[in-house]
């Protein structure tokens, strides 16, 4: 289950069972998939007119509101250092983007300006880094360091991430208590993060594995190295589903995958090339996922399901999600069709940044003045 070739075979059952007709959770207007690639390649057209898309990324949110941040971290360090620290802060500030929630919202003081959601948790992350709130040495902020992230203190998290009364953040607990499990499994993992142990010490990991590394090697590590992290989840971010023959497990690994892909460009900068994106899959989560059943490619056979609170591991939720995931892959040829771009050119993380999440945020805020998915799913702070 710790690869995304599972992710996607198992994904492939579920929505070959709903083609078939035989769930009971959603059925498929695979007719209407052609408007939604029209509507992607127009967003990734307005968005960027020369066609050169970056990859998707948490990097992408380090420039929310028109700010590089990223020049910001770590100044005048060598290359190495330099990696080490961009990891750092890819990592922890993944796993602090498991959705804000509608009401929680981020001012950052440097700017004055006010962000949401996942521009509002990157932002937040940022600065919370920046602070030193990660690192044991108060004269080295740029870290993240096993040993201050075993003894996060939520209170200042939460200061730091601006949770609290009127403002609440989704799953804090859940995400503090994740951040204190990945120092503690960090300072556990020598052989990943050295001594002292430091999540920017993956870098040293990498480079030993020679000049190139693949896609889904990244994945396979951040999976075996950060699986103790996920609470009563041992093989992360899994659901099951009957559809699937034998134990029913359905793999998605969202959070993973993203921290994969936005682990990319550190490497990429510190010299180490990285080959076959596309072994990774779309990320299934609900903007994605909210895309196709806002456009109606994904219909819900049960109406109750747009106005109840969903549990994550609720078999419609592991549906939904299989499906998004098969039909991102699907969008992505048609969309690449569109724009003239063939797979090597215009990889799948491209699509999702150009893209398919943003497509699926602005048809959410045009039917729901909140901007919030179809679906509601109860967040713990660790999923989605």
């Amino acid at each position: 289950m710790l690869t995304a070739a599972a992710v996607r075979e198992r994904c492939r059952l579920v929505f070959e069972a709903v083609e078939r007709g035989e769930t009971v959770h959603f059925r498929l207007g695979l007719d209407r998939l052609e408007a939604a690639a029209a509507l992607v390649a127009d967003i990734t057209g307005q968005r960027y007119p020369d066609l050169r898309v970056p990859f998707h990324s948490r990097w992408r949110h380090f420039s929310a509101g028109g700010v590089d941040r990223t020049a910001l971290v770590a100044p005048g360090v060598d290359r190495a250092e330099a990696a080490r620290a961009r990891i750092d802060l890819t990592i922890v500030s993944v796993l602090l983007d498991a959705g804000a929630g509608a009401e929680w919202r981020y001012r950052e003081d440097e700017t004055e300006q006010v962000f949401s959601r996942s521009e509002g948790l990157g932002v937040a992350a940022f600065r919370t880094m920046q602070a030193g709130l990660f690192s044991f040495d108060p004269a080295l902020p740029w870290r993240a360091d096993a040993t201050a992230l075993a003894a996060l203190n939520p209170e200042a998290l939460a200061a730091t991430m601006q949770h609290g009364d009127g403002n609440a953040l989704a799953g804090f607990t859940g995400r503090a208590d994740l951040l204190r499990r990945l120092g503690e499994v960090a300072g556990d993992n020598p052989v990943l993060f050295g001594r002292p142990a430091r999540l920017g010490n993956l870098y040293d990991h990498f480079w030993t594995q020679g000049a190139t590394i693949t896609a889904a090697e990244i994945l396979r590590t951040v999976l075996v190295a950060l699986g103790p992290i996920w609470p009563a989840r041992p093989l992360g971010d899994c659901g099951r589903h009957r559809a699937v023959p034998g134990d029913g497990l359905v793999p998605f690994h969202k959070l993973s995958q993203w921290l994969a892909y936005s682990l990319v460009e550190p490497l990429q900068d510190a010299g180490i090339v990285v080959t076959e994106l596309d072994a990774l899959t779309g990320l299934a989560e609900y903007r994605n996922g909210g895309l196709f059943l806002d456009l109606g490619v994904v219909e819900p056979r049960d109406p109750s399901h747009a106005t109840r609170l969903l549990d994550p591991q609720d078999e419609a939720v592991v549906e939904w999600r299989a499906l998004t995931v098969i039909l991102l892959d699907r969008l992505a040829e048609r969309v690449r069709a569109l724009l003239g771009k063939s797979a090597a050119e215009f990889p799948l993380a491209c699509v999702l940044e150009g893209g398919s999440w943003e497509a699926g945020r602005r048809i959410a805020f045009s039917r729901r003045p909140d901007g919030s998915p179809p679906l509601t799913i109860a967040s713990d702070g660790t999923l989605f």
